[in-house]
């Protein structure tokens, strides 16, 4: 596997951990996260990152397989050209229902 793609692997990760890392020893309730502006403005910005090391992943090798690789990205791009038009019900569910996935996905294909 090319270096730069590990990378970018590499940062996913770092990224998803740190989102988990925001709700630790914390029950996973919806109504806290939508009170709590900096740990929203903190997931979104890591799926931000998370949707551009992945648009990196594909743009050095187009035939790079990452399950759901156009929803990450354009997710990203919604962040941040829509920012106005973040529900955080959808955040919420890529935190709860996505991320678990692509992390195990990651970590099998960095093995």
């Amino acid at each position: 596997m090319d270096n730069k793609i590990k990378t970018w692997l590499y940062d996913v990760i770092n990224s998803i951990e740190e989102i988990e890392s925001f709700f630790e020893n914390k029950p996973l309730i919806f109504s806290d996260y939508q009170k709590d502006i900096k740990t929203k403005r903190a997931v979104e910005r890591n799926i931000e990152i998370i949707g551009e090391a992945v648009n990196r992943i594909l743009k050095e090798n187009p035939d790079f397989k990452i399950e759901n690789s156009r929803n990450i990205i354009g997710t990203r791009n919604r962040i941040i050209h829509s920012y106005d038009n973040i529900a955080d019900d959808m955040i919420w569910s890529i935190v709860i229902n996505s991320l678990p996935k692509l992390k195990s996905e990651i970590k099998s294909k960095l093995k």
